[in-house]
């Protein structure tokens, strides 16, 4: 911590500034970096409540990171889509709904002009829906909406599971769907 002042109007409020040193940051991890920062600064036992409000990423240190393995380029050429917004959403209510409801959602946002849609990162396997119906109704909804509507439409399955294993299988049947 290299500054401490007091926030305005509030007797025991303050604002901290920390800046760590690069090397104790593996180049061009992410996980690496938050988990340091937040991770360690939030997990102080002698303070009742943090926020982090700003972080500041070096020049320097931002260029040891690689980037996504494609960009926005991938993603118009995938969806045939030039010159405008690409328009998406995630799929919501993100709980609860059967695989057969989920797909139906997907459809009506893509039906309706959407270009793509995605799950949100807490859809994966739940007893109430699980992967593999949501895949094959999502499935089921980007090739109707693409029949009626005559565009190319996408939607972002969420594949993560609790070994890489199943993610692997999980990301291959989505391949196999044709389903990105």
């Amino acid at each position: 911590c290299y500054h401490i002042e007091p926030v305005a109007g509030e007797e025991s409020q303050f604002i901290a500034y920390v800046a760590y040193p690069l090397d104790l940051f593996e180049e061009g991890s992410v996980t690496n970096m938050f988990t340091s920062i937040v991770g360690n600064v939030f997990g102080f036992k002698a303070l009742r409540a943090l926020r982090l409000e700003d972080l500041r990423i070096p020049t320097s240190y931002t260029k040891t990171f690689q980037g996504p393995p494609h960009g926005i380029q991938v993603e118009r050429d995938k969806l045939n889509k030039y010159g405008r917004p690409l328009l998406g959403c995630t799929i919501k209510p993100k709980l609860g709904l059967s695989a057969k409801n989920y797909g139906r959602a997907v459809y009506e946002c893509l039906r309706g002009g959407l270009d793509f849609t995605k799950d949100d990162e807490n859809v994966n396997s739940q007893p109430f829906m699980r992967w593999r119906d949501r895949f094959l109704f999502c499935a089921e909804a980007i090739y109707k909406s693409q029949a009626e509507t005559g565009e190319i439409k996408g939607h972002y399955l969420n594949a993560t599971a609790g070994t890489c294993e199943e993610m692997i299988k999980r990301a291959v049947f989505a391949r196999e769907l044709g389903v990105p």
